[in-house]
């Protein structure tokens, strides 16, 4: 074995794939590159996620509690790149960016038509946010694009590299 600085250290334990954090504020949908997120519960779904006080959708999620994760396929790799590499305080990144907003059923947030996965989500729990940013979701609607099929996605793995999901194993187990 040899030491690991610390500070790559998330590069090993970065988890799920790389998601898109819509929210709408004061008449205003916003899109963010997210990529510290986890499942808490199955049922309800609940998931847990990080979105740093820095960030300009941090004032919108936390003031109106509602949000939107949409999950792009390998396809939007570039596009979630540069929606990660501007800030919605200065532009419009679903125009500048060129992804499209769609109504949401339940919440104020958009949609991502471009995505083939789209959760609704309400925050359910806060008391992590001001220490951690960390929120965590109830996703109380969800929508899949029957016309993508098999869609692979992008993880993270630091410093501008990613990697795409491939192969599939699939194992006997007791969970569902």
């Amino acid at each position: 074995m040899k030491e690991l600085p610390l500070a790559e250290v998330y590069k090993l334990i970065e988890p799920g794939p790389v998601v898109l954090l819509t929210t709408a504020a004061r008449g205003r949908a916003n899109v963010m590159a997210m990529s510290w997120h986890m499942m808490v519960e199955f049922t309800p779904p609940l998931i847990a996620c990080i979105v740093s006080s820095a960030d300009f959708s941090f004032r919108a999620l936390r003031a109106t509690k509602e949000c939107v994760i949409a999950i792009p396929a390998v396809a939007l790799a570039e596009k979630v790149v540069a929606v990660g590499n501007c800030s919605g305080e200065e532009v419009d990144k679903f125009s500048t960016v060129g992804l499209t907003p769609v109504p949401a059923a339940l919440v104020q947030a958009p949609l991502v038509a471009e995505c083939f996965a789209n959760l609704e989500c309400r925050v359910v729990e806060t008391r992590l946010v001001n220490r951690f940013n960390l929120f965590v979701l109830e996703v109380v609607k969800a929508w899949r694009d029957p016309a993508q099929k098999a869609p692979r996605t992008i993880h993270h793995r630091g410093y501008g590299t990613f990697s795409v999901d491939g192969e599939e194993l699939k194992i006997a187990s007791r969970m569902p």
